[in-house]
């Protein structure tokens, strides 16, 4: 591994395909998810997505669907289910369950945790350590605990822009869309 592709990288990596990880999870043509990962319940994968090492993909409360092209960094845990209310109640409340979905070509920075029942908008970038809570529309930059929406994303053709509110605000324009 070192000699072709200049990596070091765990003994159990050596021993397990990502790809074949994909296949097994049904995931889409062209995706990868590393060996060291939990994944629970329903998850659907799109194609071309990959999934980094030390995450947690949570399916088990409902459907977790990534879209096609997703960069989903290293330590990300993506829920579908919480338990609060159930500990909080000594078990006399429910599990809350709901759907999660994370749109095609989003990034998802390392160590990000995105909560039950939110929905990622196409084209987004998620910023490292962020706690989503809410939903973020397609095209839309958030980070922060929790994750607040702080710019908007322009792609044109193989050209990404980021533009920050503040230079938004400078061209009289806080539509993020």
């Amino acid at each position: 591994m070192h000699q072709d592709w200049h990596k070091l990288i765990p003994f159990e990596e050596l021993l397990f395909d990502r790809w074949e990880k994909a296949d097994f999870l049904k995931a889409k043509t062209g995706s990868s998810i590393y060996h060291n990962n939990y994944v629970y319940g329903k998850v659907s994968i799109g194609k071309k997505t990959w999934i980094g090492p030390y995450t947690l993909l949570d399916g088990s409360g409902g459907t977790l669907k990534i879209g096609d092209y997703c960069s989903i960094s290293s330590g990300v845990q993506i829920y579908t289910h919480q338990t609060v209310k159930w500990a909080l109640t000594g078990g006399k409340a429910s599990y809350e369950k709901s759907k999660t979905t994370i749109g095609d070509c989003c990034y998802l920075g390392p160590y990000s945790v995105i909560t039950m029942r939110v929905k990622i908008g196409k084209c987004s970038v998620i910023g490292a350590h962020s706690l989503v809570n809410h939903n973020v529309p397609p095209y839309a930059i958030a980070f922060g605990v929790p994750a607040k929406v702080v710019g908007k994303v322009v792609v044109k053709g193989k050209k990404v822009k980021f533009l920050y509110l503040k230079q938004l605000q400078n061209k009289n324009s806080l539509t993020l869309t």
